[in-house]
């Protein structure tokens, strides 16, 4: 992709790529695939190995729809609080087929985290399943949802569909557009939110814009066939990537996917990749180099390439992929405010510690960032850019981005060639001596020196220079002098060498892979207080 820069009026660095998109909601888009390539084309295969049709897909959406629409009106958020699946799919288009808009729930977020973005998203009711809450063990968090909001059992709905429900279906599967809402493309179609790693949860609004505009940007960028490709998703459809990439890429391009309930079984994992035969893997480091461990000899040689986001992709996790497997790791980069996917690399064009350039039909520019040399905070605008916030303090509220601008909080360098480099979050440096240290550089450097386990650094207050670095780590023989000694021979400044390390059984991570600096921070806090009392 050739990138054309010019310069802004504020003397910033900005780039811009001419793509337009057709407009339309997503229930049309799933319509407009079956009417492609077939309602009887296979499609989705779930969990349990059932396998599921364009057709089977459509009217089960019409009818259990149909059944969920009463007691609401159009625009009105639905909560839904399913694993990766048949269910999660089937419910998240029964929701948007008529009207109203899906608000996809964490329920590894805990009752606390929930409650809250159900009063942000005023969310009333929620689709879930009794069998999901049997087997995940979710019964407090059941109980406690009840407080807030109606619980809906799919297994309920299935048994209780009227004739009308069925009608509806039936007339659906013949006459779409009759009965599907058609909603504006800029009129919101999901609800997802923020991980919580640095505070309380945000709503984010996407439209179906967003959704199918990012849907077709990832196309054009990384080449895809619906005859050849089978694609496996292991990856929470709560979190963009796995909702988006997952699910949406797939269906709306006619490729078969194989759905996971969870990412965390890397046994299963493995075996149900080599039994699937499929050709490409979602994945995040954390969880694609568990996979590699785990999987026997052969397991993952079906796969051409694994697209890894949410988090860094480390140098070990590549090497061990390219030794056992012979796999290509693409790493990409997305924000849920972008429907994720901002940049990724390309078969072809993948340059290792970039991640990748700039989806088409985007432009971005660089802020500068306060003590950071050669890099500046990435601000980016496009088709697939959100509809705004909704904010806790403002329930069902949208606060669109300012002309449509949206600071990722992400530090980043571009090469002439247009490959970004993540140099860290603003929030991930630490202030030392009044230098920027990249929290992420500290990271790097333990995975390098110590690659079998899991780092997290922090940054906490220090009274002489402002902040030190506190690594935490689950390698029981980590030392300071070792990896002091690691970043001299390596030209690493010293300021990047943490203060203390301090051990823990293991690295806190979120249902989305991503490292739970909350709780890290409160790991470093806890034995601070305790080394300090003694």
């Amino acid at each position: 992709m050739s990138l054309a820069t010019v310069a802004a009026a504020s003397g910033e660095e900005l780039v811009t790529t001419d793509l337009s998109y057709e407009r339309k909601p997503v229930f049309r888009a799933l319509l407009d695939a079956r009417a492609k390539f077939g309602g009887k084309r296979e499609i989705l295969v779930d969990g349990d190995g059932r396998v599921l049709s364009y057709d089977e897909i459509v009217r089960a959406a019409f009818a259990l729809g149909h059944a969920l629409k009463r007691g609401t009106e159009p625009g009105d958020s639905v909560g839904i609080m399913l694993p990766t699946g048949a269910a999660a799919v089937i419910a998240f288009f029964a929701v948007s087929a008529y009207g109203r808009v899906p608000a996809m729930l964490n329920f590894t977020a805990g009752s606390a985290g929930l409650k809250s973005a159900l009063r942000t998203a005023q969310v009333k009711r929620i689709i879930t399943a009794h069998r999901f809450i049997e087997l995940g063990k979710l019964e407090a968090l059941e109980a406690a949802l009840k407080e807030a909001a109606e619980l809906v059992y799919l297994e309920d709905v299935r048994e209780q569909l009227s004739l009308r429900d069925k009608g509806a279906a039936v007339t659906g599967m013949v006459l779409p557009r009759i009965v599907a809402a058609r909603p504006l493309h800029q009129s919101p179609a999901v609800i997802l939110f923020t991980s919580g790693t640095e505070g309380e949860p945000k709503g984010v609004a996407l439209s179906h814009g967003n959704l199918v505009s990012n849907v077709e940007q990832v196309r054009a960028h990384i080449r895809l066939s619906a005859e050849s490709d089978v694609l496996f998703n292991p990856l929470p459809t709560f979190h963009c990537f796995g909702l988006t990439v997952g699910a949406l890429v797939p269906l709306f391009a006619g490729i078969k996917v194989v759905c996971h309930p969870t990412p965390l079984q890397p046994h299963e994992i493995a075996r149900r990749i080599r039994e699937a035969g499929a050709t490409i893997l979602l994945s995040t480091d954390t969880f694609i180099s568990q996979y590699a461990r785990a999987g026997e000899p052969g397991d993952l040689n079906s796969l051409r390439l694994a697209v890894c986001g949410a988090e860094r992709l480390r140098d070990e996790t590549r090497a061990l992929l390219r030794k056992k497997y012979s796999i290509e790791l693409l790493e990409g980069y997305g924000v849920t405010e972008a429907s994720p996917v901002v940049a990724a690399n390309q078969l072809g064009a993948n340059r290792y510690g970039t991640v990748g350039r700039l989806m088409k039909g985007m432009e971005y520019r660089l802020d500068p960032a306060e003590g950071i040399a050669n890099a500046g905070r990435l601000v980016v605008r496009g088709p697939n850019v959100m509809l705004g916030y909704i904010r806790p303090d403002a329930p069902g509220v949208i606060d669109p981005p300012k002309e449509g601008w949206y600071d990722t909080g992400d530090v980043v360098s571009v090469d002439e060639e247009g490959f970004i480099t993540i140099r860290g979050r603003l929030k991930r440096f630490a202030k030392i001596g009044g230098e920027a240290v990249s929290l992420a550089v500290v990271e790097s450097c333990a995975s390098a020196l110590w690659p079998d386990y899991s780092h997290a650094a922090i940054a906490l207050p220090d009274e002489r220079k402002g902040e030190q670095i506190i690594l935490v780590t689950d390698c029981p023989n980590a030392e300071r002098m070792d990896l002091a000694g690691w970043a001299s021979n390596h030209g690493v400044s010293e300021l990047a060498v943490p203060r203390r390390i301090l051990k823990a059984q293991s690295i806190p991570v979120l249902g989305t892979g991503k490292t739970d600096y909350v709780q890290v921070q409160k790991i470093a806090e806890r034995q601070m207080g305790e080394r300090d009392e003694h």
